[in-house]
């Protein structure tokens, strides 16, 4: 099945908004469950498997430590990015609709939000064996999460000049522009679902890697930073023109690294 079949009048007839609602019900449960833990590990730390002897020890690298540390992070990556990622799931359910004519059914939105998940789940260890480090190095607080005031404010800078950067802004547009992503990446079946979910996750983690270091600098687990960074990101990939917005946003960024450091 190519994009342009979704035309057909049966496919217009299987993309009405109940079902698609149905259909998307999976993701956004994965998403509601995802911030229900994520709230859950704010308000009691003990939540995160493991938490106790990251306390106790800034030896991070041990089993126990740094699944919990995994765990952490997998789960606050789902529900901070899977509601960003709400308008490239709409618009790949109503381009699959000629694959629900044929009785497909939930199957393909499932392996395309799951492909996207996944892409960020491998982020999340990415994530997890920086914060170890850090923390191991005495450069982050086991406690606080959050990085020394130099590290922050290279992180600032670093985040900042990102967003000026040609490949923050290509994979902006991919983001930007779920027609142009899906009619250009378009795979059939199951596996090709989940393959093009993960490739648009990879376009993603390339749009917003930087801003996710922004956790590093306001503190990992801090709720307020947490939904404003959420909150930054869904913009981004929504406003018409969001690169002046990418580009105001660098330099503030910038400015206050370079104030953190004087």
């Amino acid at each position: 099945m190519m994009p342009g079949d979704v035309l057909t009048g049966g496919a217009r007839q299987k993309s009405d908004p109940a079902r698609l609602a149905l259909l998307l019900a999976g993701p956004a449960a994965v998403a509601l469950a995802s911030w229900a833990y994520l709230a859950l590990m704010i308000g009691d730390m003990s939540a995160i498997p493991g938490m106790k002897a990251m306390m106790m020890s800034p030896q991070m690298f041990s089993p126990v430590q740094f699944t919990g540390l995994f765990a952490m992070w997998a789960i606050m990556m789902a529900a901070m990015m899977l509601p960003t990622a709400v308008p490239m799931i709409l618009a790949y359910a109503r381009m699959q609709a000629a694959d629900r004519a044929r009785d497909e059914g939930w199957l393909p939105v499932a392996a395309f939000s799951g492909g996207y998940v996944l892409a960020w789940t491998g982020f999340s260890l990415a994530a997890t064996v920086l914060q170890a480090g850090f923390t191991t190095l005495a450069l982050m607080s086991p406690m606080m999460m959050k990085v020394t005031a130099p590290l922050g404010g290279g992180i600032l800078v670093a985040a900042g000049l990102y967003q000026f950067s040609s490949l923050k802004q290509a994979c902006l547009n991919q983001c930007r522009t779920p027609l142009s992503f899906l009619m250009t990446r378009w795979r059939d079946g199951a596996w090709g679902c989940l393959r093009m979910g993960a490739e648009h996750g990879l376009l993603c983690i390339g749009c917003c890697w930087a801003l996710m270091g922004l956790l590093f600098v306001g503190g990992v687990m801090n709720a307020a930073w947490i939904v404003a960074i959420t909150v930054y990101v869904l913009i981004e990939k929504i406003l018409p023109k969001s690169e002046v917005l990418s580009k105001v946003s660098g330099a503030a960024m910038i400015g206050f690294g370079l104030w953190i450091w004087i």
